[in-house]
C-alpha cells in the first residue's frame, strides 16, 4: 500500500503511530485497529488476503474472511481440497494482510498454520446460513467445472437431499490458524514517511521494532 498522506491528510494533527500508543500484545493492537475499521463502518473488515506457496514454489494469493483471532492465531475456513488448501498442506507456513484503505492502515501477520479438527471446526460450519452450508457441498472449489448449471444443479440435489434434515460438514471443509510470528502494523503518513511498527516473536517474548517506511 502506497498512499501520499495518512489519516489528517498531512495535517498537524495527525498523530501517525508512535511506540507509545502501542499496546504490548500485539493480539490486543490488531483487536483495538480491527475495532476502528468496524467502527468507521468499512466493507467487510474482516476480509484479508491470505498468502500460500505451493509444493512447487508458486506464491498465490486471494482474499478470505477472518472469523475468530486470540492469542493462539488467526482463524478462518476453507474447502481443504482447494488450490490454499493443497498449498498449505505442502507449505504449512502464510501470511495475512488487512488492507484498511480508507484508514491508510494495514496490517500483516506472518505464521506457521496449524489445521483445526473437525470437531474445532463444526461449531463455525453449523453457525453458518443453511445456503453456505449447502454452498460447501455443492462447490469441490478450485476444480474445473463445465458450467455454471452443473453447479446449480448439485446445489439443488444437496437442497433436496437435506430438506427435512440439518446438513452435515462436508470432511473436506475446515478451518485453519495462523499462529503468529511476525505482526506488522502500518501507519501512511505524509511524503511516504510512513509508521510501521513489528512485533517479532523472540522465544515467549515480543519484541516491538520500528522499521523504515
Amino acid at each position: 500500500m502506497d498512499t501520499a498522506a495518512g489519516p489528517g491528510t498531512g495535517q498537524d494533527a495527525d498523530p501517525g503511530l508512535h511506540r507509545d500508543m502501542l499496546d504490548p500484545d500485539p493480539v490486543a493492537q490488531f483487536t483495538r485497529w480491527l475495532a476502528d475499521a468496524e467502527a468507521a463502518g468499512l466493507p467487510e473488515p474482516n476480509a484479508m488476503v491470505l498468502a500460500t506457496v505451493s509444493a512447487a514454489g508458486q506464491p498465490r494469493g486471494r482474499t478470505v474472511l477472518l472469523k475468530s483471532h486470540d492469542a493462539s492465531g488467526f482463524v478462518f475456513y476453507t474447502n481443504r481440497t482447494s488450490r490454499k488448501g493443497a498449498d498449505l498442506a505442502a507449505v504449512a507456513r502464510a501470511s495475512l494482510t488487512f488492507p484498511w484503505y480508507a484508514l491508510h492502515r494495514q496490517v500483516i501477520i506472518e505464521g506457521e498454520v496449524q489445521e483445526l479438527s473437525a470437531a474445532d471446526s463444526e461449531p463455525y460450519f453449523h453457525s453458518r446460513p443453511r445456503g453456505s452450508q449447502l454452498g460447501a457441498w455443492a462447490s469441490r472449489q478450485s476444480t474445473v467445472i463445465g458450467s455454471r448449471d452443473e453447479l446449480e444443479k448439485r446445489y439443488a440435489e444437496l437442497e433436496q437431499r437435506w430438506a427435512s434434515e440439518p446438513v452435515p460438514m462436508p470432511d473436506f471443509w475446515g478451518g485453519y490458524r495462523v499462529v503468529p510470528s511476525v505482526i506488522e502494523f502500518w501507519q501512511g503518513r505524509v511524503n511516504r514517511l510512513h509508521d510501521r511498527f513489528r512485533y517479532r516473536r523472540d522465544g515467549g517474548a515480543w519484541v516491538i521494532e520500528r522499521q523504515a517506511p
